[in-house]
C-alpha cells in the first residue's frame, strides 16, 4: 500500500520551526515511519538537496495536493496527522475522527499548468516561477487557498491565477541607462528644427501651410489683447518730469501747487488728513520695513538683533506723516528714537500722533544729543516742509541735519520738497504721495505710493488718471 503514494505530490507542514515542505514521494517506510521527498521545496524555496526525508514525530499535517497513481488510502505514520483515508479524487473518510484536517494548513501551490509525465506515469515537481521564489524568504508564511477539495481543483485554480510564460521573466534587472544612450536627443530636436524650417514655418504634424504660432515667455499673455497704452496719465502741465514705472507706464510729476488742489479737493470728499497720514504712514513703514531687511531680517529668532531707526520730523504735515511712520515701525518689534524739538505750538495732526507714538514705547528726543552716535541701520528724514523754507536756518534744523548727514546710515525722505528747494539731508530713497513732485537728483532714488485718491478726484482737477500701481501700494519710479 505504501508504494501506491510514491509520485504523488504532497505537502508536509512541520510546525512554525521547520516549516512547510512540498515535493514528489518518493519513498514511504512503515516500518521506521518515514516518508521521503525528491526535488522539495522549503516554504516556497526550492531546497539545494535532491531528496528530505522527514520522521512521523516531526510531521503536524499531511495534505495531498495531486494523486498521480489509483490509491485508496494513505499509508500510516504513527505520530502523524494523517490518519484518513482518500480516495483517488482526493475525498476523505475519517477513521479515527480524533486528528486536525488534512487540508487545515497554507500551501504552496505549484504554478505550472501542464507538468510533463516521465516513464511510468509519474510526474516531476512542478516548477515554480522565478518571480514567485525570489519574493518570498525562506520563513515567509504561505497564502491560505481555502475551499479546494482535490488537487485537480487546486491546479485549474493555479492556472486561472497565474497562467502561462511565468517562466520567460528575466532574472537581470532592465538596463535604463543603456536603453536612454540610445536615444539622442540632440539629433531629434535637430531633425524637428530642420523640418520646421523646410515647411516655412509649417509644422509637421499640422495642414500643410498652417504657421507656427508665436513663442511667448512664462509672464506673458498668450490671449490676443488691445496694444498697451503706456501713456495713461494725462496732466495739464506741459514740459514738466516725467518717471516710468518697471512695466513702462508713463508717470508725469505734477507741480506743487496742482499738488495741493489734489490733496484739497480729495479732503473736500472725504479724504482727509487723518485718513492720508494714515495711508502714508502704513506705505513708509513697509517700505522702511523692506529697506531694513524684510523677513529675513525681522523674525522671532532675531529678537536680539533688532533694527534702529533713527526718525527725524519738524512741526508740519509732514513731520506727522513721520510720525505715524514710526508708529507702524515701532509695532512691528523696529527700535524706533524719534527727533522733534519742543515747540509752544504744534498741529492737531502732530499731537494726535505723538499720543498714538508714546503708546507703542517707542523713544522721543528733542535734542540732537539725544539722538544715538553710532550708526543706525536707516534714518527716515521729515525735516522738510513745502511750504516754510525759513526752517532750514533753525539751529535745530541745522543739526539735525548734519548729525544725519554724519551718520553713515541711509536716508529715506517722505514727501520731500520739490527741486527748486536744496535738500540740505541727502536722501538715498524718497517717497511721494499720489503722483510724483519734479525732485530733484539729490532725492535719490523715487518712489510712489497710493494714498487712495479716487479716479474721479484727479478729473476734478484736469488729471486723466489711471492707476499704475497695480497690485502693490509702493511701486518705484524711474528718471526718463
Amino acid at each position: 500500500m505504501a508504494a501506491d503514494w510514491v509520485g504523488c505530490l504532497v505537502s508536509i507542514n512541520c510546525g512554525p520551526t521547520l516549516g512547510v515542505y512540498q515535493g514528489e514521494v518518493s519513498s514511504v517506510d512503515q516500518t521506521s515511519q518515514t516518508i521521503s521527498l525528491r526535488h522539495p521545496f522549503h516554504n516556497g524555496v526550492k531546497c539545494t538537496v535532491p531528496e528530505v526525508t522527514f520522521s512521523a514525530m516531526d510531521i503536524k499535517d499531511l495534505k495531498i495536493l495531486e494523486i498521480r497513481k489509483s490509491s485508496t488510502e494513505v499509508p500510516k505514520l504513527n505520530g502523524s496527522d494523517t490518519n484518513s483515508t482518500l480516495t483517488p479524487q482526493g475525498g476523505r473518510k475519517d477513521k479515527g475522527g480524533g486528528g486536525a484536517p488534512v487540508n487545515s494548513t497554507p500551501v504552496m501551490v505549484p504554478n505550472k499548468t501542464e507538468p510533463k509525465t516521465q516513464e511510468g506515469g509519474v510526474s516531476p515537481v512542478p516548477h515554480y516561477s522565478k518571480r514567485s521564489s525570489s519574493c518570498r524568504g525562506p520563513n515567509q508564511a504561505t497564502p491560505k487557498k481555502n475551499g479546494l477539495k482535490n488537487g485537480g481543483n487546486m491546479k485549474n485554480r493555479d492556472d486561472e491565477c497565474f497562467g502561462d510564460g511565468m517562466d520567460d521573466v528575466p532574472d537581470e534587472d532592465f538596463d535604463f541607462e543603456g536603453n536612454l544612450a540610445l536615444f539622442d536627443k540632440a539629433a531629434v530636436f535637430s531633425q524637428i528644427d530642420s523640418s520646421e524650417r523646410r515647411g516655412n514655418g509649417a509644422r509637421s504634424r499640422g495642414t500643410p501651410g498652417e504657421q507656427t504660432p508665436s513663442r511667448y515667455r512664462h509672464d506673458e499673455n498668450i490671449l490676443e489683447a488691445k496694444p498697451v497704452v503706456y501713456r495713461q496719465i494725462m496732466v495739464p502741465q506741459n514740459g514738466t518730469k516725467e518717471y516710468s514705472t518697471d512695466s513702462g507706464l508713463v508717470v508725469p510729476s505734477i507741480s506743487f501747487d496742482l499738488h495741493k488742489r489734489l490733496l484739497a479737493t480729495a479732503e473736500s470728499h472725504g479724504l482727509s488728513l487723518e485718513r492720508r497720514l494714515e495711508m502714508t504712514g502704513v506705505c513708509a513703514s513697509q517700505m522702511a520695513l523692506t529697506l531694513l531687511g524684510g523677513p529675513n531680517r525681522l523674525t522671532p529668532k532675531n529678537v536680539h538683533q533688532r533694527p534702529t531707526v533713527a526718525l527725524l520730523c519738524g512741526p508740519h504735515v509732514q513731520g506727522a506723516q513721520g510720525i505715524s511712520c514710526g508708529r507702524h515701525l515701532a509695532n512691528h518689534e523696529v527700535e524706533v528714537i524719534l527727533f522733534l524739538p519742543n515747540f509752544v505750538k504744534m498741529l492737531e495732526a502732530i499731537t494726535s500722533e505723538l499720543a498714538l507714538f508714546g503708546k507703542t514705547g517707542g523713544k522721543l528726543v528733542s535734542n540732537v544729543k539725544d539722538l544715538p552716535e553710532t550708526p543706525v541701520d536707516l534714518v527716515i528724514n521729515c525735516l522738510d516742509s513745502h511750504e516754510n523754507g525759513f526752517l532750514r536756518e533753525q539751529p535745530w534744523y541745522k543739526a539735525a541735519a548734519d548729525w544725519a548727514n554724519q551718520n553713515r546710515a541711509p536716508v529715506l525722505s517722505i514727501d520731500p520738497p520739490v527741486s527748486g528747494q536744496a535738500h540740505a539731508v541727502e536722501a538715498k530713497w524718497s517717497l511721494s504721495l499720489g503722483l510724483p513732485l519734479p525732485l530733484s537728483e539729490g532725492a535719490g532714488r523715487v518712489y510712489l505710493c497710493d494714498i487712495g485718491i479716487p479716479r474721479q478726484v484727479f478729473q476734478e482737477v484736469g488729471i486723466k488718471y489711471h492707476s499704475p500701481f497695480g497690485c502693490k501700494f509702493v511701486i518705484p519710479l524711474h528718471s526718463e
